[in-house]
């Protein structure tokens, strides 16, 4: 990269802290490191951030308070670090505006490549979406990609529907519960399961391999 991007990592171990500066370094990235929450937001207003590696739990001020008060000013990539994964189902649930979100123990490799990853869908085009390698006909439930088609349920296609309104955005089972049948249905949230399973199916016979599978989170879709 001609500019290296500028990570702002907020971690309170100083030994995972160090880990992540030190991978993120090797990885091209410039890096700076707080240990507290409370010193972030300052410290946001003083210096140039192109995206925040933020713990959940931190001393002075916790990363969910951070996250809306960043939102509420600036949209800037947020990945968020938990300690256990059925955090991510309540953060997700709050619709805190976090770009992704990654369970400890993670793999440093995996977490340049979010990191990667949520800088180029900030930087591809300010306000707008990706381009879909498909077309979504809601109306007749067909995708359609080049010259060739495929046929959903009425289920598969505001299942997709939904994944589409944010790409690259994580969804949790929950929201696509609520997207798919609406607030009044007892629904197991592992349902969706079964649903993404065969959606995934009819969209690779398209060659597309979209729909990713987040543990411990839920799905996104890839483009």
């Amino acid at each position: 990269m001609s500019t290296a991007s500028h990570v702002l990592v907020v971690e309170d171990e100083p030994k995972l802290a160090a880990a992540l500066r030190d991978y993120l370094l090797a990885a091209g990235f410039h890096v700076s490191v707080l240990h507290r929450g409370d010193a972030v937001l300052p410290w946001l207003d003083a210096h140039r951030t192109d995206a925040v590696l933020l713990d959940l739990m931190l001393p002075g001020m916790d990363g969910l308070e951070i996250c809306r008060s960043i939102r509420r000013d600036r949209d800037l990539p947020i990945l968020m670090l938990t300690a256990r994964s059925e955090d991510i189902d309540r953060l997700l649930g709050l619709e805190l505006g976090a770009d992704d979100y990654l369970c400890k123990p993670y793999n440093l490799r995996e977490v340049v490549l979010r990191v990667r990853a949520v800088l180029r869908r900030a930087t591809a085009q300010p306000g707008a979406h990706p381009a879909l390698p498909f077309t979504l006909d809601a109306d007749r439930f067909v995708v359609r990609r080049d010259s060739r088609s495929v046929e959903l349920t009425a289920t598969e296609c505001r299942l997709l529907a939904k994944l589409c309104e944010r790409p690259g955005r994580i969804l949790s089972r929950a929201q696509l519960v609520t997207a798919v049948y609406g607030d009044d249905h007892d629904v197991s949230e592992r349902a969706i399961d079964s649903h993404v399973k065969n959606l995934r199916r009819k969209l690779e016979s398209l060659e597309l391999a979209v729909i990713d599978a987040v543990y411990g989170a839920g799905f996104r879709l890839d483009v």
